[in-house]
């Protein structure tokens, strides 16, 4: 309280403490995601980019590589379409043999 008696008092000394514990792990959290150090990815963020990647890769490697030897052979967008169906159902394959797999 104020000496006049009027006005609120000064917070109590807990409330102080926690809101600087709190401000502190704010500006820990977003230093460790500024430098890079944030807590890495669980299980399942890491399964999920894996299966994207084996459909991404897959397919993008077969149309790069069907692209190439049609280009190469002149014979249209045969080897192209071949290509990234073959990728695309490789990449499914992958996926099965990943969801098969026992942890």
């Amino acid at each position: 309280m104020t000496e006049d008696g009027s006005g609120p008092g000064p917070l109590p000394e807990d409330a102080r403490l926690a809101s600087l514990e709190e401000r502190l792990r704010q500006a820990q959290h977003d230093e460790a995601v500024r430098t890079g150090h944030a807590k890495p990815a669980d299980g399942n963020e890491q399964l999920g980019n894996r299966v994207l990647s084996y459909l991404i890769g897959g397919m993008g490697g077969g149309a790069v590589i069907g692209w190439a030897l049609d280009q190469l052979l002149g014979t249209g967008p045969w080897l192209l379409l071949v290509l990234l169906f073959l990728g695309t159902a490789a990449g499914f394959w992958n996926i099965v043999k990943l969801s098969t797999r026992r942890p």
